[in-house]
C-alpha cells in the first residue's frame, strides 16, 4: 500500500494530504466501499427509509450469499488469468443432486453437506485439467462444462420439474437464523456478541499488521488517519450488526459467507500459496521460472471454485427450499460482475476476496433498490449491464494511468 510512513504528529493540512495521497493511491480498493455507501444512502433517501430497514438489510444479504460465495472463488480464477462460465449450472445441478439424496435416498444433512463439497471440488479439478493439461482455453472448456452441466440438471428434474425439500434442517441453511440466547432492548444478545468479536478480530488483526510492518520498517499509515480507518470500519460493523439484531440476527446465510470470506482472506494474503496464485496472475512465464508449479496452481484454484459452486448450489437450494430447471441461471454473470466491481483486474495479479464480497453486496443492493422503486426489469438490467462497463472501463484506465 503506497502511504506516508509514521513520522511526528501531523498538523491539519499534513492530515489532508496524506489522505488524499491515500485516497489517489488506493482509489480501486476503496472506490467499491464508497459507491457501496453512496447507493445505500441515495435508496434509503428515495424510499423513506424503506431499503435500510432491518428486513430488507437482512434479506438483502440472504439474497447476496450464494452469488457472494462464487464471487469469492470466481475473484481468484479471473486473478490467474482465467474465467469459469460453468459454475451457475454447476451450482444448480449440485443443489438438484442434494435435494436427490435427501428427498429420495433419504441421506441426512450432515452426510450430504460434504458428499456434495468433494463432489464440486472434483468438477472443478475436471475443468483445471483441461484448462492446465490438455491446453483448452478456459473459455471454451468452461463453457463446454456450463451446457454439460444444464443437461445434467434437466435430465435430474425432469420427472416432476421441481424437487421440493420439507426437511427443517436443510432449510435453515438457507433461510434459518443462528439462536439466540435472550434479547436486550429488543435487540438479539448473540448476534450483538458476534458483531462485537467481529469488531474485536478486526482491530487485533489491524494492529497486529501494523506492528509487524513497524518491526520490518516498512510504510505505515499516521496514527490519526490509522484511528480514523478503525473507527469508521468499526461503526459500520456495529450498525450492521445493529440492524441485524433488531430483526432476526445473523442468518446462517451470512454466518457461512463471513466463514468463506475470513478462510479465503487468510489463505490469498498469509500463505504461500496465496503469494503463488497472485504471482502466478501477475505474470505466469516468470513465476514458472521462479519455481511455481503452474498447472498445481491452477488446479487448486479450479477445484476451488467447483467447492464453492457446490456450497452456493447448496445455499440457492435451500433458500427456494426445492430444486428448480432454472436454478444457475445467470449466475455466473453475477459472480463475474461482483468480481469486477470488486476491484479484480481483467489483466491479472489484481484482487481481494473481500472486495468481491462487496462488489456481490454492491449489486445485490442495485437491485433491491431499484425493485423497491418500481422500477422495470428491463432499466435493471440496463443499469447493471452499464456499472459493470464501467467497472472494467476504471481498471483499463487506471492501469495505463500506472502503466
Amino acid at each position: 500500500m503506497n502511504v506516508i510512513k509514521e513520522a511526528k504528529p501531523l498538523k491539519p493540512a499534513n492530515l489532508g494530504k496524506e489522505a488524499k495521497s491515500l485516497a489517489h493511491f488506493n482509489i480501486r480498493e476503496y472506490g467499491m466501499y464508497i459507491a457501496l455507501i453512496v447507493i445505500m444512502l441515495t435508496f434509503s433517501i428515495m424510499t423513506d427509509g424503506l431499503f435500510m430497514s432491518s428486513r430488507n438489510i437482512s434479506n438483502l444479504l440472504d439474497a447476496t450469499g450464494y452469488i457472494g460465495v462464487l464471487a469469492v472463488g470466481m475473484t481468484l480464477v479471473i486473478v490467474i488469468r482465467h474465467i469459469d462460465l460453468s459454475v451457475g449450472f454447476a451450482a444448480g445441478f449440485m443443489g438438484a443432486i442434494a435435494a436427490l439424496l435427501l428427498t429420495q435416498a433419504g441421506w441426512p444433512v450432515y452426510v450430504i453437506f460434504p458428499v456434495i463439497l468433494v463432489l464440486g471440488i472434483v468438477v472443478g479439478m475436471f475443468n483445471g485439467v483441461l484448462v492446465a493439461s490438455i491446453g483448452i482455453p478456459s473459455f471454451v472448456a468452461s463453457l463446454a462444462g456450463m451446457l454439460i452441466f444444464r443437461g445434467a440438471l434437466l435430465q435430474v428434474t425432469e420427472k416432476t420439474g421441481t424437487i421440493r425439500i420439507d426437511n427443517a434442517q436443510f432449510n435453515a441453511i438457507g433461510n434459518g437464523f443462528i439462536p439466540e440466547l435472550a434479547e436486550v432492548g429488543g435487540l438479539k444478545l448473540l448476534s450483538l456478541i458476534l458483531g462485537l468479536a467481529v469488531i474485536l478480530f478486526y482491530l487485533y488483526s489491524e494492529f497486529s499488521k501494523r506492528r509487524n510492518k513497524i518491526k520490518y520498517q516498512f510504510e505505515v499509515l499516521s496514527r490519526p488517519i490509522f484511528l480514523l480507518k478503525l473507527i469508521f470500519v468499526s461503526v459500520v460493523i456495529s450498525y450492521l450488526t445493529w440492524i441485524l439484531a433488531g430483526y432476526h440476527g445473523f442468518s446462517w446465510t451470512v454466518v457461512i459467507m463471513l466463514l468463506v470470506v475470513v478462510v479465503y482472506h487468510f489463505l490469498t494474503t498469509k500463505t504461500v500459496l496465496g503469494r503463488q496464485v497472485y504471482a502466478v496472475g501477475s505474470n505466469p512465464e516468470a513465476a514458472h521460472l521462479s519455481g511455481i508449479n503452474v498447472k498445481k496452481i491452477t488446479y487448486i484454484v479450479f477445484g476451488s471454485m467447483g467447492l464453492l459452486s457446490a456450497l452456493s448450489g447448496i445455499l440457492f437450494t435451500s433458500r427456494l427450499q426445492s430444486a428448480t430447471t432454472t436454478a444457475g441461471t445467470l449466475f455466473e454473470l453475477d459472480a463475474i460482475a461482483a468480481a469486477y466491481v470488486g476491484g479484480v483486474s481483467s489483466a491479472g495479479g489484481v484482487g481481494k476476496v473481500t472486495g468481491s464480497i462487496i462488489g456481490a453486496i454492491v449489486m445485490a443492493s442495485l437491485s433491491n433498490g431499484m425493485n423497491l422503486l418500481g422500477v422495470g426489469i428491463s432499466y435493471q438490467y440496463m443499469i447493471r449491464g452499464a456499472i459493470l462497463a464501467a467497472a472494467v472501463i476504471f481498471d483499463v484506465m487506471t492501469r495505463r494511468k500506472r502503466g
